[in-house]
């Protein structure tokens, strides 16, 4: 009897290391399907905001379409007619609807 306790304790420590990778591969597939393309995402946003000139055609993310008129700072002013000019924050520029108008 003893023998037959003896004898299924190792089975129960392979069982908790193949949970244990089981767990380790389920985060690893996260991080690569789900955290790395935001993090991704996120420094392209960054770098175009950045790189914002005068002359670029851009959309904000309520929808207005207008050409750069300056930059200055954290602000953007936009010409969205001959002459009708509206002031907006950089964070307020949309990546993905500017990248569809510029193709």
């Amino acid at each position: 009897m003893i023998t037959s306790i003896l004898a299924q304790a190792p089975a129960g420590g392979a069982g908790i290391m193949g949970q244990v990778f089981l767990f380790g591969s389920i985060i690893l597939i996260m991080y690569f399907f789900m955290i790395r393309p935001q993090q991704k995402k996120q420094k392209e946003t960054k770098k175009f905001i950045d790189e914002i000139k005068k002359g670029d055609s851009v959309i904000t993310i309520g929808g207005l379409h207008g050409k750069v008129s300056s930059v200055e700072g954290d602000t953007v002013v936009l010409e969205l007619d001959r002459g009708f000019k509206v002031t907006v924050e950089k964070s307020a520029i949309s990546l993905d609807f500017s990248k569809k108008t510029s193709k």
